[in-house]
């Protein structure tokens, strides 16, 4: 029977390599490890979808019946005693200006971006959050994001360099004249063209025949520090310093007129008088005809008391229809301007996921209305055609921004305001125009086999 023996120097130097690098090991273990910054539980942030209170009902377990009990004293307790799903009614104000709706009031901005994220901040790029980098930026706040502390100090270092490198020039400048190398009136420049000095990349000037500079800026330099540091703290950096938040919340038509008329939690004022919703898409679709075909649009400014019909297929109508639709399935619709398309859809909202799908309104007239008269019928068919490099393009885009381009018809009705009221019924106008999607992806053969 064979043994196998081993060899006693390998076995040492394995035990002493062993032994060198266990040191190491707990010396990479006590190192202190840096904190990472906590990200907000956006779950907790964003658990509402609605900006409504719900009061469900327990439970149903059919092996308890102390569930059928709770569910009988629930429904008692709320039929002698109901409760209000509308605690808050958010104030805001119609802009002309800006064609949108402005929410000034800090509560309200919080609770409509907070619970299924409505709007926009007037001066963020989409959550409104100014007034916390306003006091980062001032340092009135310590929690500050690693963007902006990258790019405050590349901007400090950026203005450092500037200064040093005009104080060099004006240094060196003063030195040769001293020396009697330069003229009074001639420039640096000229003698770097001329070949008489070189300049290194960061403004130095250096002699043909010499390594060194021209001259030593150190004490220049120093008090260039010690000046940017001295006007960096002249700002006075109070702690309990108030600042005015200066940011509203910009909501747009479409979800101004779904908060207000299908929720029912905002309230929306027109030179400082509420408007109830059956006025209000007057008002809307009045202020969207720049939105519209040409056919549609009005050559003198429309007043307040004017009262247009409204086309079947104006902007506003055309929009929320669609805005109504995938807000009523569940989907977070917000504005695709950035992507070349009407509205992005995401499941949850932008804190959780990117948009998963890229909407497209465009109008269809296929009710026999459209086409019983020559002049409309081909006024329509000009309204509806798309050509294929309009398509291409926008599916190129939707592509490489990794979103599913959705098309979405919306069948325009016959006309439902010819007289004009100043009141309408919503309800009766929404029944008539149906939607219908279409998705359209680009056809790959090593990504689509069979």
């Amino acid at each position: 029977m064979a043994s196998r023996v081993g060899n006693p120097k390998a076995e040492a130097q394995v035990s002493e390599g062993t032994a060198k690098s266990q040191p190491n090991s707990n010396n990479a273990d006590s190192a202190p490890k840096k904190q990472r910054v906590k990200r907000p539980n956006y779950n907790e942030i964003h658990a509402k979808p609605l900006p409504l209170e719900v009061y469900p009902l327990p439970t149903f377990i059919p092996h308890n019946p102390i569930s059928i009990v709770r569910i009988a004293v629930s429904l008692i307790s709320h039929s002698i005693r109901r409760p209000s799903s509308h605690l808050v009614i958010h104030k805001a104000y119609f802009s002309p200006e800006t064609q949108s709706i402005h929410v000034t009031d800090p509560k309200s901005i919080r609770a409509l971006w907070e619970q299924g994220f409505w709007g926009k901040g007037s001066l963020s790029r989409s959550e409104p959050h100014w007034l916390d980098q306003e006091k980062r930026r001032r340092g009135l706040d310590a929690v500050q994001t690693s963007e902006e502390y990258t790019r405050g100090r590349r901007e400090e270092r950026r203005q450092m360099k500037l200064e040093r490198a005009k104080a060099q020039r004006e240094a060196i400048e003063e030195q040769l004249r001293k020396e009697g190398k330069v003229v009074s009136e001639t420039q640096i420049e000229d003698l770097v063209d001329e070949g008489l000095f070189a300049e290194s990349p960061k403004g130095t000037l250096y002699s043909t025949d010499s390594d060194k500079p021209l001259a030593s800026t150190t004490e220049t330099e120093n008090a260039i520090i010690s000046a940017v540091s001295k006007s960096a703290g002249q700002n006075p950096l109070v702690p309990d310093a108030v600042i005015e938040d200066q940011e509203h919340l910009q909501l747009t038509l479409e979800e101004a007129f779904f908060l207000c008329y299908v929720l029912g939690v905002l309230e929306v004022s027109n030179n400082h008088v509420a408007v109830q919703p059956t006025e209000l898409i007057r008002l809307f679709c009045q202020h969207s005809l720049f939105l519209a075909t040409e056919t549609l649009r009005s050559p003198v400014p429309l007043s307040q008391d004017d009262v247009v019909a409204i086309a079947p297929d104006n902007a506003f109508v055309l929009k929320y229809i669609v805005f109504h639709h995938f807000r009523s399935l569940g989907w977070v619709v917000r504005p695709g301007t950035k992507f070349g398309c009407d509205y992005l859809l995401y499941l949850r909202g932008p804190a959780f996921h990117h948009a998963e799908f890229a909407v497209m309104i465009l109008p269809a007239y296929s009710h026999p209305y459209w086409s019983e008269d020559p002049v409309r019928a081909a006024a329509s068919r000009k309204k509806e055609n798309r050509d294929w490099w309009w398509l291409h393009r926008l599916n190129r885009v939707q592509t490489q921004a990794r979103k599913t381009l959705m098309l979405v018809h919306v069948e325009v009705p016959p006309p439902w305001d010819e007289n004009g009221a100043k009141r309408i019924d919503i309800s009766k106008v929404l029944v008539n125009y149906h939607v219908r999607e279409t998705i359209w992806k680009r056809w790959s053969m090593n990504r689509n086999r069979d």
